[in-house]
């Protein structure tokens, strides 16, 4: 099953299957049910209008956007090559029990398909993260996924791991969509993920990679994210990046980046 938002004339609807379903319904009362109970419930209420309208991100005002970090190779390998003063730190961190998490982003402010992402104007390094994003509800049950975008702001995480904060998190760092596919963590563990960024017309950067080269698996995250956290309204967690452009690269305003994950694809501007 897959579970959009969409802009209406009465406020933000919700449809499954691009079949509107009954206003008032939110993600937050979805991923307050237990797992069990969440399919047979989208399933008797699928049989609404057509959905239309703008697309929008896949979340409502009170779930928040986690982060994973170093939780692929290529990652770690990345982290360690900007750090000016602590590239030990990522390679640490790859070989740990406990992963890296981070908070990203709150709802409201967090894009869907379609919007504008943003870089920093105090940086000159960046680069968007493709990455599968959890969505784990109250019980903390993953129960879907969706494409991820994690702008990051490579020379100010470089210039000094504490400085983490604020290379994640600002107006525009954060991205989601389009919409939510339903599906167990055992089906999310060999999806292909690719990168897209387009300059001017023409290709800048492309890459592509797989969930199955995490080191690290879906649940052991999600367990830590919760482990002594309350999610009420459930939560989304991006699991890392294994695409990073070369140390060359930088994001530039025009930019076009596409994220595609099995098929459901995001597309951010970037300003």
């Amino acid at each position: 099953m897959y579970l959009t938002r969409h802009s209406t004339p009465t406020g933000p609807r919700w449809a499954v299957d691009g079949k509107l379903l009954p206003a008032g319904v939110t993600l937050s009362a979805l991923l307050a049910l237990p797992q069990s109970q969440l399919t047979p419930l989208l399933t008797e209420w699928a049989n609404g209008e057509e959905a239309s309208g703008d697309l929008l991100a896949p979340l409502d005002d009170h779930q928040e956007v986690w982060g994973s970090g170093v939780t692929y190779l290529r990652s770690r390998d990345a982290r360690k090559a900007e750090s000016e003063t602590a590239a030990d730190v990522y390679q640490q961190v790859y070989d740990a029990d406990r992963p890296e998490i981070f908070f990203k982003q709150v709802g409201w402010r967090t894009v869907g398909h379609g919007q504008i992402v943003r870089i920093r104007a105090d940086t000159t390094w960046n680069v968007p993260e493709p990455e599968l994003c959890l969505v784990i509800n109250a019980a903390a049950q993953i129960v879907g996924y969706t494409v991820g975008n994690d702008m990051s702001s490579r020379d100010i995480e470089g210039e000094n791991p504490l400085y983490l904060p604020q290379a994640k998190t600002y107006d525009g760092s954060a991205a989601v969509g389009p919409g939510i596919r339903l599906a167990a963590a055992v089906d999310q563990t060999d999806l292909a993920i690719s990168l897209e960024i387009e300059r001017d017309g023409a290709a800048a950067f492309a890459g592509e990679t797989s969930t199955g080269q995490m080191k690290r698996t879906f649940p052991d995250l999600a367990e830590y994210l919760m482990r002594e956290m309350t999610f009420p309204y459930g939560a989304l967690l991006m699991t890392g990046t294994g695409i990073v452009p070369p140390d060359e690269f930088s994001l530039q305003s025009g930019d076009i980046t596409r994220i595609t994950i099995d098929g459901l694809t995001l597309e951010n501007t970037v300003a």
